[in-house]
């Protein structure tokens, strides 16, 4: 089932990637880094403004009728041209940006996992950033605070965005997948491209499969 009212989507049940996020924190807190929820307010910006300009007034800097503070409405737009800028040079991303649906989501009732031979099921959602349906294939938007490609690279890993990529796929039971990335800190573009069965989809894939089965096992 797919479908595009991004409002509907935060009310449903189903597992979400977000909630396989809680229950990794719940059994394994860390210390959190640098101001998290500032982190996520300005992601939440950059992402309406580049997937949902629907919501925003360009004339007032407001989102959903709410103003947006200054330096972060003022960076977030310098953000978005520089993916703009970016999607001269690349094909892909100028396609993406032209034809993608945006904040579609997904759901499977009865999404099948194995975990060490053990199989069970799981009532599943997400909603894509990008979803190109031609091609059966989405992507991912980011902010990060990394600087180079290469950091970018161990970000894919220290946050969990394979996980995520790789849930993402399986959902849609698409075979690519991508993300874009926007750096906070000097506006460079970073991208990840994902093949099912690569090391970052395995990676993935073996991250949420273990999560899954602790989730299946918290809500017997």
């Amino acid at each position: 089932v797919s479908m595009n009212n991004p409002d509907a989507y935060y009310q449903r049940s189903e597992v979400s990637n977000s909630d396989l996020t809680a229950l990794k924190e719940l059994l394994h807190p860390h210390p959190m880094f640098g101001d998290r929820e500032a982190a996520f307010r300005f992601g939440s910006i950059v992402d309406a403004i580049i997937t949902e300009p629907s919501r925003v007034d360009f004339l007032h800097a407001t989102i959903d009728g709410e103003p947006v503070n200054e330096d972060e409405w003022l960076h977030a737009r310098e953000m978005q041209r520089a993916l703009r800028a970016e999607a001269r040079r690349d094909q892909f991303l100028a396609k993406v940006l032209e034809l993608a649906d945006t904040q579609r989501f997904m759901v499977n009732k009865a999404q099948e996992f194995e975990n060490g031979g053990f199989r069970f099921t799981l009532p599943t959602r997400c909603k894509w950033d990008w979803w190109l349906e031609a091609a059966r294939f989405g992507g991912d938007l980011k902010t990060t605070a990394c600087a180079t490609q290469a950091e970018f690279e161990q970000a894919v890993d220290f946050f969990d965005w394979d996980r995520s990529r790789a849930w993402y796929m399986d959902i849609a039971q698409s075979n690519k997948d991508f993300i874009y990335a926007i750096s906070k800190k000097n506006c460079k573009i970073f991208k990840l491209f994902i093949n099912r069965g690569d090391a970052i989809y395995t990676r993935g894939r073996e991250k949420y499969e273990e999560l899954a089965f602790q989730y299946w096992a918290f809500t017997l």
